[in-house]
């Protein structure tokens, strides 16, 4: 079992012809995700890499029976794009595109929950249930299937703790990209909550980083509910106040957000904070090992 996605999901792409759209749509059907179509107004009717094209989402779902959808438009359109997969049906939203406005987030978000259904992003690399399904433009070849559920605010990051936990004989249940934006959909304690009754999930990673109060929100979360391993690393611990630091929401304002925060916060929860991201296979590997033990 994994979270959000597996080998049943059924992923239309919106924005499929564009140059994006389409190279990650192949990517996604080679790794064996279940592409069965994409969206371009005006299109309809034509394929990319045989997978079929829809002019709007309605129309997709209910020629494939879709019910998941990933966003490959540029920012102007994401919000409608978002909208319109919700309008349509769609039951988990991924927004890979950066650059949506924040106000255009927080009406696509509230829209989105009001139909019922999930968000994760924008401005995420996505979500992959590792030999299952991969939903956005995770690098595939550094995953493995296992027991650790990862959540991430960065891509990069992700692609660094993921690496080290493979190397390390820790394959992956889940992994999820949370997005870097202010507002984003599904958050830190709502994965939480999802890992912490997935039985295939032993053990948590979690990525943070500077801005906002999410990382410390989630202290108290796995500090009163989550009773599995969980290890962490925080990036941005030599930012300075009011300097951003890549993602629109890693920004320390008003003597708040800051790094030294966030690991207390952990820390006063029980939670191990490493202060590498090579040190999270350790970290979690001792619990484990004290579980069993």
């Amino acid at each position: 079992m994994s979270i959000l996605i597996n080998k049943d999901t059924k992923l239309i792409v919106q924005g499929i012809t564009g140059r994006d759209g389409s190279f990650h749509a192949s990517k996604m059907k080679s790794y064996g995700t279940n592409v069965v179509g994409g969206t371009s107004p005006g299109k309809a009717g034509q394929t990319v890499d045989g997978i079929p094209v829809f002019n709007t989402v309605k129309d997709a779902v209910a020629a494939t029976g879709a019910d998941t959808s990933v966003i490959f438009v540029p920012a102007p359109f994401a919000k409608d794009a978002m909208m319109e997969a919700a309008d349509g049906g769609i039951k988990l939203i991924v927004c890979i595109t950066e650059g949506v406005p924040t106000m255009d987030a927080v009406i696509a978000q509230r829209y989105i929950r009001m139909k019922g259904a999930r968000l994760i992003g924008p401005n995420c690399p996505g979500l992959i249930s590792p030999e299952e399904s991969m939903v956005g433009i995770m690098p595939t070849n550094i995953f493995k299937k296992g027991h650790t559920g990862v959540i991430s605010r960065s891509g990069t990051l992700t692609y660094e703790v993921v690496y080290n936990l493979t190397v390390n004989g820790l394959g992956q249940s889940t992994a999820v990209g949370v997005g870097g934006d202010p507002v984003v959909g599904l958050y830190f304690q709502d994965l939480l909550e999802m890992f912490e009754k997935d039985p295939q999930t032993d053990s948590i990673a979690l990525i943070g980083e500077i801005g906002g109060d999410a990382e410390e929100r989630a202290a108290e979360y796995i500090k009163a509910h989550v009773t599995k391993p969980v290890a962490v690393f925080i990036s941005g611990r030599q930012a300075p106040p009011g300097k951003q630091m890549g993602h629109a929401g890693a920004i320390i304002s008003s003597g708040s957000g800051t790094a030294s925060e966030k690991i207390a916060a952990f820390e006063a929860a029980g939670v191990p904070v490493a202060n590498e991201t090579s040190e999270i296979p350790l970290l979690l590997k001792k619990q484990l090992e004290k579980r069993k033990g």
